[in-house]
């Protein structure tokens, strides 16, 4: 009897450490590239500062970012997305946005072709949308001519997460970028 009893307490024993040790993760490093660099560029997941697709909170969002790298110091902000060693991305928080517009035609006579008072080459309702997550999103890439961004590096949402002037996604990414790899500072030898 004392047998039956020592088994599942030996197997107990032998197996949660090893199944404990398994769940382990390796932890996380920032990628070194974010020492390395020295030249930054900030867009929109929808297009550069100044497309016209834009809506106003992204823009502010990218002049915030951009405001708050530089008051950071740390790296220097390119207006040449080709010259960039890092490209950060952000997006403002929305669940539906929808812009809806009407284009209509001249009412000229004499067009061929053309009903009594029908539609118009240019009539037509024009509409778009955006369904996307109500978190704000700051994204820093590695950039790759070959695709959209580049290679994802850094990644987080959070709610409001891009509103000044906190900007608490911002302040995430500089805390972990700074205790990786702290700016080294030389000291001065102290004079006898």
């Amino acid at each position: 009897m004392k047998l039956l009893k020592t088994i599942p307490l030996f197997l107990v024993l032998v197996l949660v450490p090893g199944s404990v040790q398994a769940k382990a993760k390796k932890s996380y490093k920032l990628p070194a590239v974010f020492n390395q660099s020295r030249y930054v560029y900030v867009e929109a997941v929808a297009g550069q500062e100044f497309d016209p697709r834009l809506g106003p909170e992204d823009i502010q969002a990218i002049a915030d970012v951009d405001k708050a790298l530089g008051d950071w110091n740390r790296y220097v902000r390119t207006i040449s997305r080709e010259q960039a060693d890092l490209i950060f991305v952000v997006r403002k928080g929305h669940l539906l946005t929808a812009k809806v517009g009407v284009q209509v035609g001249s009412r000229t006579q004499g067009v061929p072709n053309r009903p009594a008072n029908g539609p118009l080459p240019g009539d037509g309702v024009a509409d778009s949308g955006d369904v996307g997550s109500p978190d704000d999103l700051l994204e820093v890439y590695l950039p790759n001519p070959d695709d959209a961004h580049g290679t994802l590096l850094w990644q987080r949402t959070l709610a409001d997460g891009l509103n000044a002037p906190q900007l608490a996604l911002f302040k995430q990414l500089k805390d972990e970028v700074e205790r990786t790899y702290p700016i080294q500072t030389t000291s001065k030898a102290s004079k006898p």
